[in-house]
């Protein structure tokens, strides 16, 4: 089948990414009736944005093999907006007593902001490291195949851990969302996004504005998974409407209080 538009060819590239794993440019190549160097410029583009990995012959996913983009580079990309959007989470979580955190760089500031007695259930490294500097917490650590790129657990052994557990409130983060729904960079990811949801009572999903509109290769989930959506100001309009037309409840994090930033405990 032919894909002449750069677009469409790698939206089925990232589709491919999701379903196989991998993918060959000289195969894609020869079934898309373009040359090999269109392919590889495609799947050098995708990388640049962090939504594949250029291994000898073609691409692999991110995180996959446990090698994508680290999480302390991610963690400093918009690191003051991923704090206030944390800090206008809290608010929801007002009454909630077991609270799950998933792993990512947006979720990880609010282990630090928790309401003193809050139960808190994570597979995230950074967040389990947080709560045990915290006395006044309780932790449930789920544990599993540690993932390098997200500092993480995952696997079989955390999602029947998660599977086992009533949450009042999850918080998830994703990779990317748009109308077609929420997004993320690999499988095991996935797995434990799906759990921790299904174990909610309620579903908040914190994304900085740069994951509005963008592409990553898996969808774990409809945007009605989630109940909230709590962004940043840096959103574009555009795509704030069409998230709200979809029936999506949005809150919008001010990035312009500086002062409020600096009380923001530093992680």
């Amino acid at each position: 089948m032919r894909y002449t538009e750069a677009p469409a060819r790698r939206d089925e590239l990232l589709r491919r990414l999701g379903a196989e794993g991998y993918v060959s440019s000289a195969g894609l190549a020869a079934e898309f009736e373009v040359s090999e160097m269109t392919i590889r410029r495609d799947l050098r583009q995708l990388a640049t944005e962090g939504l594949a990995r250029r291994v000898p012959g073609g691409a692999s996913l991110p995180g996959a093999d446990g090698v994508g983009v680290p999480f302390e580079e991610r963690d400093r990309s918009g690191g003051v907006e991923k704090r206030l959007i944390a800090a206008a989470c809290l608010p929801l979580l007002d009454g909630a007593v077991t609270v799950g955190l998933d792993a990512g760089t947006t979720v990880a500031p609010l282990a630090r902001l928790l309401a003193p007695g809050t139960r808190v259930v994570t597979h995230s490294a950074p967040v389990i490291s947080a709560c045990t500097q915290r006395d006044d917490v309780d932790l449930v650590a789920v544990g599993g195949e540690y993932q390098p790129t997200t500092r993480s657990f995952a696997g079989s052994l955390a999602r029947h851990s998660l599977e086992a557990l009533s949450l009042d409130i999850a918080v998830l983060s994703a990779t990317a969302l748009d109308r077609s729904g929420l997004l993320c960079a690999n499988t095991l990811d996935a797995e434990v996004k799906q759990a921790m949801a299904a174990s909610a009572r309620m579903c908040i999903l914190l994304a900085d504005a740069s994951k509005l509109g963008a592409r990553a290769p898996i969808r774990f989930g409809a945007l009605d998974l989630v109940d909230v959506l709590v962004t940043d100001d840096r959103a574009e309009p555009h795509d704030l409407a069409l998230l709200r037309g979809a029936g999506l409840h949005v809150i919008v994090a001010e990035t312009g209080a500086a002062d409020a930033v600096v009380a923001l405990p530093q992680p």
